[in-house]
């Protein structure tokens, strides 16, 4: 969920090619080709992360957030099936899978099919088996992750919190097996070049979520009256957490509908020896070992963030805090660097290092054109945006505290997740692990000095602190690392182009700050602050300007970076525009 889970995520990599047949060799690709790949992720990453925000504002509608013992209860349900398959298999599938099935298309003479039964097969029975122990298990995970309240009802989750999150855990912890599966068959999809379905089935979940919570809200009615524990009925429980399963089993299923266009025929097979699994085994140990690692930081993250439960911000609000992070890293990052992974997998399965080298700086100068605008945007509008949240101006600042806490990470956050895949392209699983150790050994010793030092309704805003200083350092001994393993990496030329994202966003963010405050979004009183449209309003009105603001400073200057991604739009666009001229 948070900086204790920043390891990243996996994720699809470049653009629907369909067809069927032998996969073309990993990096073929030209720069056109990775430029529409990314434009494809984006685009699926964008209306997905879009519905996202409105699915989590519709559960804040339903439910509450700040202060309120349900939604707190529902977050911790809904984030144990992640932070059990994270620990199964997250990580693991994207960072080893990929280049061993590209590996496999190219030696193998049936292009990696019988690799790919194989693996599938396995992968079902393995995650069939974990994620029907995970809900036998509610009980006990819900106790493991949640601080009980003391004898008061404070510092924890009451009795009837935790009773009300077993509850939900119970119908959510299904969800392990359908993420499982939505991973590996993405993954396999990727791997052959079928981007797509990846980015876009998520999308299916979210609206059937959000679907399963706007009938909620016709029938058990808004937060006023549901964010206390005692109302909480079985068919209130079953529409809220068995919707929200459906849409991850939706989301799972989609991709079945492209194995063909992938010219994949799966059958099940059950020999496993003689295929490379040996190879595979050895790389995801120190892959689970560094999700391991991770987990255990966020068993800590999510015992100390109960403390708030009741009192302020806590698991929800962190949780949604952190989707809002979330959001321009999934929709820039992850597209690019997802479409660079494939490629800097051909380049290192050849002991090409100056080519993984040009991959490297490309992708980081591509990203940080975008992410170090976000961080300032988002650090701009973070009370109106947290407003659309919550029903009081004092819940909006609570949560753009937390927002506030996470922001100063996301870039190196961003810059981390393309310089592991860097590693994983490389078949090398045991550097991120160690500075897995680094991020998490520091993530976890502030959170608990934060646990005791810090009052409970301040204790998120503690936790997304920590948080960014303990994925800060881990990326900076990530790009140490990773620049004498390539022998360089343009350090200089990357750092210079940062400063220059950073000057034209500050002075872009001066300027949305100028219209954040005059449309009220830091008073009580404000027009941003008088319901949720008028805060999305604000959001949308200062991010417009910034982005014009920023985006012509960069215009100006003709940075390449810029030009080499608006260049092939605006070469369709010419011939277009001119025909319609003539006429």
């Amino acid at each position: 969920m948070s900086g204790a889970t920043g390891t990243g995520s996996a994720g699809g990599a470049g653009g629907d090619q369909g067809g069927s047949g032998p996969i073309p060799p990993a990096g073929s690709a030209g720069r056109g080709g990775l430029g529409r790949a990314s434009i494809l992720l984006a685009s699926g990453t964008m209306v997905s992360r879009v519905l996202g925000f409105v699915k989590t504002a519709v559960l804040a509608a339903a439910i509450g957030q700040s202060a309120s013992r349900a939604a707190d209860s529902f977050a911790l349900a809904n984030q144990l099936p992640n932070n059990i398959y994270a620990l199964i298999a997250g990580g693991l599938l994207s960072a080893v899978l990929v280049p061993q099935i590209v590996r496999a298309a190219t030696h193998d003479d049936d292009g990696g099919q019988r690799f790919i039964n194989k693996i599938v097969t396995l992968g079902t029975l393995v995650f069939a088996v974990v994620g029907l122990l995970g809900t036998l298990l509610a009980p006990v995970l819900v106790s493991i992750y949640a601080q009980q309240a003391d004898a008061s009802g404070q510092g924890g989750y009451t009795s009837e919190s935790l009773a009300l999150a077993t509850a939900f855990a119970y119908w959510c912890l299904p969800q392990i097996f359908f993420y499982a599966m939505y991973s590996l068959l993405s993954e396999v999809l990727n791997a052959r070049q079928v981007f797509g379905p990846f980015t876009w089935a998520p999308v299916l979940n979210n609206v059937v979520a959000i679907a399963g919570l706007v009938a909620f809200m016709v029938v058990f009615g808004g937060a006023e009256a549901n964010s206390t524990v005692d109302v909480w009925s079985a068919d209130r429980i079953a529409v809220i957490a068995g919707t929200a399963s459906l849409g991850v089993l939706a989301q799972a299923a989609f991709l079945l509908l492209f194995w063909r266009r992938a010219g994949l025929t799966f059958r099940p097979d059950f020999r496993w020896r003689g295929v490379g699994l040996g190879a595979t085994g050895k790389a995801a140990g120190w892959l689970f070992g560094m999700v391991l690692v991770t987990q255990v930081a966020g068993l800590v993250q999510s015992r100390v963030a109960s403390q708030g439960s009741g009192a302020g911000a806590s698991n929800a609000v962190l949780a949604n805090s952190w989707l809002l992070f979330m959001l321009p890293h999934g929709i820039v990052a992850v597209s690019i660097a997802t479409a660079y992974f494939t490629r800097m997998s051909g380049h290192a399965s050849r002991g090409d290092l100056r080519a993984v080298r040009t991959d490297l700086s490309q992708s980081l100068r591509t990203i940080g054109m975008f992410m170090v605008f976000a961080t300032v945007a988002m650090c701009v509008v973070a009370y109106p945006f947290a407003s659309f949240f919550e029903r009081t101006f004092e819940g909006a600042s609570q949560m753009a505290q937390v927002i506030l806490g996470f922001m100063p990470g996301l870039i190196l956050f961003s810059v981390l997740f393309v310089v592991q895949r860097v590693f994983y392209a490389l078949h090398d699983q045991r550097t991120p692990f160690f500075m897995q150790v680094v991020q998490s050994s520091i993530f976890v010793v502030g959170t608990l000095i934060a646990s005791v030092v810090v009052p409970d309704d301040q204790v998120a805003v503690a936790i997304a602190v920590t948080t960014s200083i303990a994925g800060s350092t881990q990326t900076v001994v990530a790009l140490v690392l990773i620049s004498r393993r390539l022998g360089g990496m343009d350090g200089r030329w990357v750092l210079r182009r940062y400063v220059q994202f950073l000057f034209f966003s500050l002075v872009a963010g001066a300027v949305g700050l100028v219209v954040v405050t005059v449309m009220g979004g830091f008073v009580a009183d404000g027009f941003a602050h008088s319901g949720r449209i008028p805060g999305l309003l604000t959001v949308m009105v200062a991010a417009a300007v910034m982005a014009v603001v920023y985006l012509g400073l960069l215009a100006l200057i003709r940075l390449p970076e810029l030009l080499a991604l608006t260049g092939p739009v605006v070469a369709r666009a010419r011939p277009l525009v001119a025909r319609v001229l003539r006429r």
